[in-house]
C-alpha cells in the first residue's frame, strides 16, 4: 500500500513537472515570437529574414564608427581588366590591399530575363560575386535601371510610363513580369548554408531629376509615391522576397520638403539615402554637407538610418579630391556609407586604380580612422 502511494505521488509529479515543462516551452516559443514580431515592426517587411536583421543592427553599428566605403561594380571590371576568376580582383584592393566595405551591383536588363547586365556582366557571374562579397563581409546594395515599360527604350529615355504600370493600367502585365524576374533574381541570392543574402534596394532612384521615365515631370508625385509603394507589395506579397531593405534615394536637393515631396512612407521606406555628384566650381562639400545634415534630421525623426548612396567626381582630376573633398563631406556626418560610382574605362572612372593621380590621396582617405573598408566592419 505505501508503495502504491509513494508510485501515485511520483507519477503524479512526474505528471505535474511533464505540464509544467511543456507549459514552459509553449511560453519560452510564445515569447520568442512576440520579440521575433517586436524586432519586425519597425521594417518595411515584417517577414524579413534573420540575416536581414542582422545586416540592419550591423549598419546601425557601422554609423556609430564611422563611413563604409563603397565602390560600385567592384569586382566586376576595373581599368584594364574584367573579371577573370577567384578570388576577385577590384581597383580598390590593388590600391589598399583590402575590398570596399560595400558592393554596388546594377540590375538593369533583369526585367527582360536576359543573361547579362546593362554594364556587360553576366548575372550568374553577378550572383557569385555578391555571394563572395557578402561572405567575406561586405554589404551588398542593388540598384535598377529598369528600361522603359512603353516603348521598351532604356531608362533615359523619359516617355512617361508610370501610370500605365501602377494597378489597372494597360502596362501592368508586362510591369508585374518585370516584377517576377526581378524577384527570381533576388531570391536565387544564396550564401554557402542556403540563406538569402540580404540586399540594399534601391529602386526607382534619383525621381527628383527628370532623366529617368520614373522621374520629375514624366509622372505626377502621387504616381511616383503608388510606384514605389506597389514595388514592394509585389517583391514582399506576391514573390514573397523577404531578404530586403528599401532605400529612398533622390538626386540632390536643397530643403527637407523637396526631399519628401516623393516620399512613399514610413511604412515602405527602411533606409534614406542621397546621390550627389561633384559639380565642381568648390560646391560639392557645401553642398552634401548640407544635405546629410538635412537628412540625419529627418531620419533621426522617424528613427531610420541614412547613407550616401551615390557620388564621385569622373575621372578624380583633382590630386586630393577624397581628403580635402569626399572626407571634409562625410566625416562625423553619420551616414552609414558612401558609395562611389563604377570604373568603366578611363575617361569614366569614379575610384582610383594603380598609377592614378589620387592614388596617394586615396590611402590617406581610406587609412582615416573613421573611413572603413572590409576588414574593419567584419
Amino acid at each position: 500500500m505505501k508503495a502504491d502511494i509513494i508510485l501515485k505521488t511520483f507519477l503524479l509529479s512526474f505528471a505535474a513537472t511533464l505540464f509544467l515543462s511543456c507549459q514552459s516551452k509553449h511560453q519560452s516559443n510564445n515569447t520568442k515570437e512576440e520579440v521575433i514580431e517586436e524586432d519586425n515592426s519597425m521594417f518595411v517587411d515584417k517577414h524579413l529574414t534573420k540575416e536581414t536583421k542582422e545586416l540592419y543592427n550591423k549598419l546601425a553599428k557601422i554609423s556609430e564608427k564611422g563611413v563604409a566605403f563603397g565602390h560600385q561594380d567592384a569586382t566586376s571590371y576595373g581599368i584594364g581588366w574584367k573579371h577573370n576568376g577567384f578570388p576577385s580582383d577590384s581597383d580598390v584592393k590593388k590600391i589598399t590591399g583590402d575590398y570596399p566595405a560595400v558592393f554596388g551591383f546594377e540590375i538593369g536588363q533583369i526585367e527582360w530575363g536576359k543573361p547579362v547586365s546593362l554594364d556587360s556582366v553576366p548575372f550568374d557571374l553577378m550572383k557569385r560575386l555578391i555571394k563572395e562579397a557578402y561572405q567575406n563581409g561586405s554589404i551588398i546594395t542593388i540598384s535598377w535601371h529598369a528600361d522603359n515599360p512603353e516603348t521598351n527604350g532604356n531608362s533615359w529615355d523619359n516617355t512617361p510610363a508610370v501610370s500605365k504600370i501602377l494597378k489597372g493600367g494597360e502596362l501592368r502585365d508586362k510591369f508585374e513580369k518585370y516584377m517576377q524576374n526581378t524577384a527570381e533574381f533576388l531570391l536565387d541570392l544564396k550564401d554557402d548554408n542556403g540563406n538569402l543574402i540580404p540586399v540594399l534596394f534601391r529602386p526607382w532612384h534619383e525621381m527628383t531629376g527628370d532623366w529617368f521615365w520614373w522621374g520629375g515631370k514624366n509622372r505626377t508625385t502621387e504616381e511616383y509615391k503608388m510606384l514605389f509603394k506597389e514595388t514592394v507589395e509585389l517583391l514582399r506579397d506576391k514573390y514573397s522576397v523577404h531578404n530586403l531593405l528599401y532605400v529612398y534615394s533622390p538626386d540632390k536637393i536643397y530643403h527637407n520638403k523637396e526631399y519628401l515631396e516623393n516620399y512613399p512612407g514610413d511604412d515602405w521606406v527602411d533606409i534614406f539615402g542621397i546621390d550627389i555628384y561633384d559639380p565642381g566650381e568648390n560646391q560639392y562639400v557645401p553642398m552634401v554637407t548640407n544635405s546629410l545634415e538635412l537628412i540625419k534630421y529627418i531620419a533621426a525623426s522617424k528613427n531610420k538610418l541614412f547613407a550616401f548612396t551615390e557620388t564621385g567626381k569622373e575621372t578624380i582630376p583633382v590630386d586630393n579630391w577624397w581628403t580635402n573633398q569626399l572626407y571634409e563631406a562625410v566625416k562625423g556626418s553619420g551616414a552609414v556609407y558612401v558609395l562611389v560610382w563604377r570604373n568603366a574605362r578611363k575617361d569614366h572612372h569614379y575610384a582610383p586604380y594603380p598609377g592614378h593621380n589620387s592614388e596617394k590621396d586615396f590611402k590617406e582617405f581610406v587609412n582615416k580612422e573613421d573611413i572603413l573598408l572590409q576588414n574593419d566592419i567584419k
